[in-house]
């Protein structure tokens, strides 16, 4: 889901007849977050208050939050802290741009929380782990 290219945030009503049906399939819906890429309005973008309430209305469905929440990535990961079903993916991103508190969170409590590559202690996990047991491969 691309929230900004419609100029809706994920808290509009349109969106959750999809989030509806990806509970019932039992399918996470993947979600961009943080500031767009192309010149377009990156409001939608917004952990808080956006994912944080569509957490809380909808808390069987699984959300996979892409692109690291940049530049509110310390909202994403209080974000995916406070919800057992949210889940963090690193797309759009160079492993060495990662930001450090980014990293420090997938080096601790976040290690089950963070989706695609990393070189240490937790790269199973992150590189194939977590996206194996959310998308139930």
């Amino acid at each position: 889901m691309v929230p900004w290219l419609w100029k809706l945030p994920p808290t509009d009503r349109r969106h959750y007849p999809l989030y509806a049906a990806c509970v019932d399939l039992g399918i996470p819906i993947c979600t961009r977050v943080g500031h767009t890429g192309p010149l377009r309005p990156s409001g939608t973008g917004r952990p808080i208050p956006y994912i944080d309430q569509v957490a809380l209305d909808c808390p069987e469905l699984t959300i996979v939050s892409d692109h690291i929440g940049y530049p509110w990535t310390t909202e994403m990961i209080a974000v995916a802290d406070k919800h057992p079903h949210i889940s963090i993916d690193t797309s759009a991103f160079a492993a060495h741009r990662y930001p450090a508190e980014l990293v420090d969170h997938m080096k601790g409590r976040g290690a089950r929380k963070v989706l695609f590559g990393l070189d240490d202690q937790h790269r199973d996990l992150f590189l194939t782990g977590n996206a194996r047991r959310l998308f139930r491969l």
